[in-house]
């Protein structure tokens, strides 16, 4: 079968769900493929350019969910209705391949296109809504990475250990609030509600009153 750049994206991701980014490498991509490796660079120059082309594939692919998501929110939704459906888009997009979070992490660094375009969205949206300009980019930042990171602990892989029932036990015992609040929640509801929870704290940026006199910078 004919290389072309998306057959070499496909087994690239393929082999990072297996090794992770330090067990990548062209070499055994091209294997995957059954190819040489001096084939997959006319299409694909490095590693680094295949890292950003498979970033930019999960990227776009959250972009994409999150146009048709807010396509089906009713014309009066509000923005914290439109910064859930772009979160959550993403949350479902990073899980559908393993090792998602990770090469999403790492794409604003390597310049992915569709990660520059899911923050120039979620920027407006916050413009939009009212948030001054000096919040913007550590809003923005804050749902981006908090969505990243609650999909790279779904998808971290839990050493197999085993639990007895006196472990439950004992853990009740000296960590009641933890255990109970841990149990209170799907990991869907426990998301949903987290990001309402940011947007409640961004909410109090918008119309803040600045009274007069008062200083922004830290105190000595």
């Amino acid at each position: 079968m004919k290389l072309t750049a998306d057959r070499i994206i496909d087994a690239g991701m393929a082999v990072f769900a297996e090794s992770g980014y330090h067990g990548l490498s062209m070499r055994q991509v091209a294997e995957r493929l059954g190819a040489h490796a001096g084939s997959l660079y006319y299409h694909v120059p490095s590693k680094s350019a295949l890292l950003r082309l498979m970033a930019d594939r999960v990227a776009r692919q959250a972009y994409d969910a999150g146009t048709a998501a807010l396509a089906a929110l009713p014309e009066q939704a509000g923005w914290q209705a439109r910064i859930e459906a772009q979160a959550t888009t993403l949350r479902q997009s990073l899980r559908r391949h393993t090792g998602g979070a990770i090469m999403f992490a790492d794409s604003p660094k390597v310049l992915s296109a569709g990660a520059l375009s899911l923050m120039e969205r979620l920027l407006r949206t916050l413009t939009d809504a009212g948030v001054p300009g000096e919040h913007l980019i550590v809003a923005a930042d804050s749902l981006l990475s908090h969505t990243t990171g609650y999909v790279l602990q779904e998808q971290s892989e839990s050493p197999a250990t085993t639990v007895t029932a006196e472990d439950v036990a004992t853990l009740q015992e000296r960590f009641p609030l933890t255990v109970a609040a841990a149990a209170a929640y799907d990991q869907d509801e426990k998301f949903t509600r987290s990001v309402r929870m940011l947007c409640a704290g961004i909410a109090t940026l918008i119309d803040q009153p600045r009274v007069s006199g008062t200083s922004t910078a830290p105190s000595a």
